[in-house]
């Protein structure tokens, strides 16, 4: 029977040795049917987008535009900064020159200063008191009685030995009587 297991395994091997698998290397490089054709990738790239942003309330204002025919692209953007200047960057792109830009600012930078306090409209500043600290809460020891001796006696339980107990009192008082532990071990030596 094992013999016979492995000579299957054997063929099983053999057969799957005919076609060497490639664990690691290079993915193999499909190529397109020639019934497929790519509109876009015949036509080269032209577009023109332009966006602009400005809102009174929140204070955001920019805008950004670009257009782009095969490799030459060209565009600018502007951001109004949080100075009161408007930076604005135009840049272009021709071929594989790279992309240039050129910065300009528009506007001088202003920046808060400090409200200057006038004597007269001023007041002194409020003088606070340091609070005075609470005094330390005192405790007492509780005191405690000596115990007195109790006058009555306590009950103390009874043991009868197994083989005193009878029938009777077993029915009458279950649980209420025990008998001495018995040994279990021998004297010692």
């Amino acid at each position: 029977m094992n013999s016979k297991v492995l000579i299957l395994l054997a063929m099983v091997s053999a057969a799957a040795a005919d076609k060497p698998v490639q664990l690691y290397g290079p993915p193999e490089v499909q190529q397109p049917s020639p019934e497929y054709s790519s509109e876009e990738s015949s036509e080269p790239a032209s577009y023109n987008f332009e966006f602009a942003v400005e809102d009174g309330y929140s204070g955001a204002d920019f805008n950004h535009q670009e257009e782009r025919e095969e490799d030459n692209t060209q565009g600018s953007y502007s951001v109004q900064l949080p100075d009161g200047r408007r930076q604005t960057v135009t840049y272009y792109v021709d071929g594989d020159s790279g992309y240039i830009a050129e910065v300009a600012y528009e506007g001088e930078a202003q920046y808060l200063e400090p409200e200057e306090e006038s004597e007269e409209s001023s007041e002194p500043a409020p003088i606070y008191a340091a609070p005075e600290p609470k005094p330390r809460p005192t405790y007492s020891r509780p005191t405690y009685a000596p115990r007195k001796p109790s006058t009555t006696p306590k009950p103390r339980p009874t043991y009868k030995a197994a083989s005193e107990e009878s029938e009777e009192e077993e029915e009458e008082t279950p649980n209420s009587v025990y008998g001495p532990p018995s040994r279990s071990y021998g004297a010692p030596q």
